[in-house]
């Protein structure tokens, strides 16, 4: 029988693991170890599938453009006419409209005769190039006329857009693990598809722990604060295009947990947990989830959102094997023999660093998406930040352009894992590396902007 790997197993399969203090970038390589992309497939309609992920590639049924075309409103002519030296006349034999291929009036056009031309109006049999209208004088005589072509304003094949140059018949237009942006969505509905296979999206389980947690409506009451992890976590889920499953606010008490848990992972691909991962607290939770499946507790080297858990829950027939792949049935949603878990700190800034920085990224390989690193900018600090090496900093920022084009960032104030106001002010983190220390005002950091996913 193929035994499945523990949790701990596959993490100290990692280089220099230390699950007392796991760098950020062990973590995120723990993780793309291991999720696995869903295997559902879902044929939508073209307009309902923006924001999905591509479950194969999209072959051109032709090419694209179907034929040579003029890329300008001008007129068409053979290049092979031009000189370096010499204006060149042409006589003006009739005008090519987009839409329909230019029939002539009186056979093809000859050396010294043009076609005036439409923007994305089929190349007339014989013509490769166009003169833009503005470039030309025009001369009329009565109701026939001629133009002039400026010597050395052109060459030969100039404003022509050549078949098949954007796409050719039977490439990949698009490709399996791509998402559905609205420049592809335009892409698929230019080859006249009417619909797409996309993989399904994730289903998600979202809750808070915590007996002091209040969610909204609830009268307050003294030591209990109002729950916002839900609304920043279920925002973040929202921009992934993932269904959530809202569970509230469970209370500390292990029977209502488990409840919580097992009911989540008969209809989830994914649960999001806030709150009970601390020292301490994560005694509790890992005795529970042991009975359940599989977890791991690490104090990451990062700040904020240093506590952390993943873990696994596994459907068993059987208790007494609960990794061993025989005794696995499938979640009944997602065909997956496990649920995964996310245990993310209770701080409500730790909770939305953690999520974009961990959880983010292993949800969009869920989710079929090709693996791409996180995209980080340049900029230049306007203040010193104090920095000891060996440990990951997202420092709270706002991002802007210097006087001379540059980028410029300067942190929103406290730093603090509870500041959630200070997150609401920044378009994006400071990313401080591992490795790095004490950055001085005008040394160069690496930035993550949140337009289109904080």
């Amino acid at each position: 029988m193929l035994a499945v790997k523990t949790l701990h197993q596959i993490a100290s399969e990692l280089q220099g693991y230390d699950p007392q203090a796991m760098s950020a970038a062990d973590v995120q390589a723990f993780l793309s170890k291991l999720v696995t992309p869903v295997q559902d497939a879902v044929e939508l309609p073209l307009l309902e599938s923006l924001g999905r992920i591509l479950a194969e590639d999209v072959i051109s049924p032709f090419d694209v453009p179907p034929h040579d075309n003029s890329a300008m409103d001008g007129y068409a002519f053979d290049g092979a006419q031009l000189t370096q030296n010499t204006a060149l006349e042409l006589a003006v034999m009739g005008t090519a409209f987009a839409g329909k291929a230019w029939q002539g009036s009186g056979g093809p056009v000859i050396p010294g005769q043009c076609v005036k031309i439409m923007t994305g109006a089929i190349m007339p049999q014989g013509l490769d190039t166009v003169v833009p209208q503005e470039f030309v004088t025009l001369k009329l005589s009565g109701e026939s006329g001629s133009i002039s072509i400026p010597a050395g304003l052109l060459r030969a094949g100039d404003n022509r857009r050549l078949r098949g140059e954007d796409l050719a018949q039977g490439k990949a237009a698009l490709h399996k693990g791509e998402l559905i942006t609205p420049a592809r969505l335009g892409l698929a509905a230019s080859l006249g598809l009417k619909t797409v296979k996309t993989w399904r999206p994730l289903r998600i389980a979202y809750f808070s722990t915590g007996d002091e947690i209040l969610s909204l409506g609830e009268a307050p009451r003294e030591g209990a604060v109002y729950d916002s992890n839900r609304y920043t976590v279920f925002g973040m889920l929202s921009r992934l295009g993932c269904q959530i499953v809202d569970l509230g606010v469970v209370p500390d008490e292990p029977a209502k947990l488990e409840a919580t848990f097992t009911h989540a992972a008969k209809l989830c691909d994914a649960i999001i947990t806030s709150g009970g991962v601390s020292v301490g607290e994560a005694d509790h939770t890992k005795a529970l989830m042991k009975k359940l499946g599989d977890v791991a507790f690490w104090r990451i080297a990062m700040r904020p959102g240093r506590p952390m858990a993943v873990g696994r829950i596994l459907s068993v027939k059987s208790a007494s094997a609960p990794f061993n792949t025989a005794s696995v049935s499938y979640n009944k949603y997602s065909k997956h023999a496990s649920t995964i878990l996310f245990g993310l700190p209770g701080n409500p800034v730790a909770v939305m660093v953690t999520f974009l920085a961990f959880v983010r990224p292993a949800l969009l390989q869920m989710m079929g998406a090709n693996p791409e690193p996180v995209l980080l900018l340049k900029a230049r600090s306007l203040e010193p930040i104090r920095k000891k090496p060996g440990r990951t900093e997202y420092q709270r920022a706002r991002v802007s352009a210097a006087p001379d084009g540059s980028l410029q960032v300067k942190t929103t104030g406290s730093q603090g894992s509870g500041v959630l106001r200070s997150m609401a002010e920044a378009n994006g983190l400071m990313v401080l590396h591992h490795a790095q220390g004490n950055v001085a005002a005008g040394d160069e950091v690496s930035v993550m902007m949140f337009d289109g996913v904080g």
